[in-house]
């Protein structure tokens, strides 16, 4: 993909002496729409950082509730034009059966999480709990926001973006994605693991933004049991989580987190070890 997911720019430190410090070049993140067709009919279009697009699609079509799994897309043609890209998802007839029954409308999503939604029971949701995963100990939250910094070579250069990654048990990042949007890094996240053949049951999500409720849906969609969240969930996210037995850790720091929920995904005896 010949676009670049970060540009240079020119800025000016400003100083609250009034004094102004020489231009410098800063790189910032490379924001595109990306407008996402299936069966040759658009459905949605999202500000999106332009790589790893396939595996954002797997993830969105997934959380979106248009497939069941990845069984159920035939393939993905990824066309970048001028101002943007065209993602066209070629679906298994049933599935695109049901998504031309449900279709609705959304615009432009880098945070807002139901833009289009015309009223509540259209909100997409998860329909049952996550199966019972293997527990996670806090030390392996710990070591997995140690190691976190590494897994985010796009925030390094620019600070602007956010990032998922999914870690093992013990808190090793198998795998990350980075975004402008938390939704759109956890959806990409999401649909790498799919591709992947990653088990949702086999570990533990991160993510470096706050906790929406949102959040709590797409994980659950997908099946993963503990959710860790760099920033404060809100208060839907808390009852969503209880309600779908997700192990819910937020205000995580390298030192300290806050559990929000109790679940069988989550070890606290294990923070004295």
């Amino acid at each position: 993909m010949s676009v670049p997911v970060s540009r240079s720019t020119i800025g000016r430190t400003l100083r609250y002496d009034h004094a102004l410090d020489r231009p410098s070049a800063v790189e910032v993140p490379v924001e595109m729409p990306v407008n996402i067709a299936y069966g040759n009919l658009p459905y949605a279009v999202m500000m999106a950082t332009p790589d790893d697009l396939d595996d954002f699609v797997a993830g969105f079509s997934l959380t979106e509730g248009i497939v069941t799994g990845l069984d159920e897309i035939r393939g993905v043609k990824v066309d970048e034009q001028a101002d943007g890209f065209v993602v066209t998802v070629d679906l298994v007839a049933d599935a695109l059966s049901r998504h031309l029954t449900r279709r609705r409308s959304l615009s432009g999503r880098t945070s807002c999480g139901l833009c289009g939604v015309e009223s509540l029971d259209q909100v997409p949701g998860a329909s049952r709990a996550v199966a019972p995963a293997e527990p996670v100990a806090p030390r392996a939250i710990e070591r997995a926001l140690a190691s976190l910094d590494d897994h985010q070579p796009l925030h390094r250069l620019t600070r602007a973006v956010h990032a998922a990654a999914f870690c093992d048990p013990e808190g090793t990042i198998l795998m990350a994605r980075e975004d402008v949007g938390r939704h759109n890094a956890l959806d990409k996240l999401i649909g790498a693991c799919l591709r992947a053949g990653v088990q949702p049951g086999q570990g533990f999500i991160v993510i470096t933004s706050r906790c929406s409720f949102e959040m709590i849906e797409k994980a659950a969609i997908f099946g993963v049991g503990t959710l860790v969240a760099i920033s404060a969930p809100t208060s839907l996210a808390i009852d969503r989580a209880h309600a779908l037995g997700i192990a819910l850790v937020a205000v995580a720091r390298r030192d300290t987190a806050v559990a929000f929920t109790q679940s069988p995904s989550f070890q606290p005896k294990a923070i004295a070890s």
